[in-house]
């Protein structure tokens, strides 16, 4: 097996923890904002750091991946004109990138204050969308 097959598996794998984390993320952003007067507690402090812990990793390995796919000698002109390759190549690792400054973000927000803004919850919630929409769902579970 060589190493792009191990990377691939691990960030496929991967994947699917981060699904899990994400949604539980969601679950523990929202209660907090809604169940506990917006006091943070410690459900949502790990599940933030955890998910952003493994949101830096998929995306370390994901920029591995893109690099060793650029030096097998895919070029920018033709990745650009293929919806599909625009989409694995080009939109989801900035996606990806966005998502993990925010979680970033939050993550310090999260730790530094008491109490839950609508300020952090949004910008959870845009974190998690873009993972989301970047999340290559078809090939993951199929279609």
């Amino acid at each position: 097996m060589d190493f792009y097959k191990i990377l691939l598996s691990a960030h496929k794998g991967f994947g699917y923890l981060e699904l899990l984390l994400a949604s539980l993320f969601i679950i523990a952003l929202l209660a907090t904002m809604f169940g506990f007067s917006g006091k943070v507690n410690k459900f949502l402090k790990k599940t933030t750091l955890f998910t952003m812990i493994f949101f830096h990793v998929q995306f370390l390995i994901g920029i591995i991946m893109l690099v060793i796919n650029f030096t097998k000698g895919l070029d920018m002109g033709s990745v650009m004109k293929n919806a599909d390759l625009r989409f694995q190549y080009v939109e989801h690792p900035f996606s990806m990138l966005i998502a993990a400054v925010l979680m970033t973000i939050i993550n310090k927000k999260v730790k530094s204050n008491d109490t839950i803004s609508l300020g952090i919850v949004i910008m959870g919630l845009i974190a998690v969308g873009l993972f989301a929409f970047a999340f290559p769902w078809t090939k993951v579970f199929g279609a």
